[in-house]
């Protein structure tokens, strides 16, 4: 009867210790994880960005959907331009003379597809819909609108994805508490996003940090 008391107080000791530890390790774990995957997930959010910026500035909107978006990706181009000061003369008509007129003379020097200025040689820009490490392929949510600015109609788009979709496979408790973050340095809300349906930004709700780290693939 000893023994078996022994033994289940070793056991109850060895269980109350694997708690303790997993209630240390899981936060650091879990910390670890995110912060890998929201790396991931940003620099795509940035691609993303970078490419409906690009859209714009070609075709002054942004594009509707992400087939759209791959489609101009891989066959639209940049204009290079340049551009110079420049004299010339006119009659003028009160004076009756010859006159200098400044002017600015805009000449086409090349044409450079968008996929090579913004990927290189890179395809990933073929997966731009798709959320890294997501359970079932899921996709980014993207919107575009207009807002009124005055006598003006600006395009805005937003690209978002929840959190529960990137962290999906981890600890539903610590899942529930970065959901409800507030802070300096972490990802504020139940969501990361870029751009904004409701204030002319093209910003991410991502802290600074996120900004200097890279993706390790």
């Amino acid at each position: 009867m000893k023994k078996v008391i022994q033994i289940v107080l070793w056991a109850a000791s060895l269980f109350v210790a694997y708690m303790i530890y997993q209630s240390i390790n899981a936060p650091i774990k879990f910390e670890k994880v995110k912060q890998e995957r929201y790396v991931e997930v940003i620099n795509r959010l940035k691609d993303i960005r970078d490419a409906q910026e690009a859209h714009r500035v070609i075709h002054g909107d942004f594009a509707k959907d992400f087939p759209s978006l791959i489609k101009f990706i891989e066959n639209d181009k940049f204009t290079i331009l340049e551009k110079k000061d420049s004299t010339f003369m006119y009659y003028d008509k009160v004076f009756r003379i010859d006159m200098p007129k400044d002017t600015v003379v805009i000449d086409t020097l090349d044409f450079v597809p968008v996929k090579d200025s913004l990927f290189k040689n890179d395809p990933r820009y073929k997966e731009l819909m798709f959320v890294p490490n997501a359970k079932n392929n899921e996709h980014f949510k993207m919107q575009i609108g207009k807002l009124d600015r005055g006598d003006l109609k600006i395009p805005v788009f937003e690209a978002s994805v929840n959190k529960d979709v990137i962290l999906h496979d981890q600890d539903k408790d610590l899942l529930a508490k970065e959901n409800a973050t507030i802070s300096v340095d972490g990802v504020n809300g139940d969501r990361i996003y870029v751009g904004s349906l409701t204030d002319v930004s093209t910003s991410g709700n991502w802290p600074t940090l996120y900004d200097t780290k890279k993706n390790k693939n």
